[in-house]
């Protein structure tokens, strides 16, 4: 359990890592604020999708829905 705790951890900092490169990548391109706060989002959205991912596999049993 604590392995699993420690590479959720070290997947949640390279993740973080990767979408604030993402971020900063895209603020130094020169785009209308429309379109670079919909990147961010989208970003930012596909980032948690990630997390939540990696937490369901902490519950080592398969997702039923009802």
């Amino acid at each position: 359990m604590i392995e699993s705790l420690l590479m959720l951890v070290i997947y949640i900092l390279v993740i973080g890592l990767v979408l604030w490169l993402l971020i900063w990548l895209i603020d130094q391109i020169p785009l209308l604020a429309p379109f670079n706060q919909v990147i961010r989002v989208i970003i930012l959205v596909i980032g948690v999708l990630i997390v939540i991912y990696l937490l369901l596999g902490l519950l080592h049993t398969p997702l039923r829905l009802p």
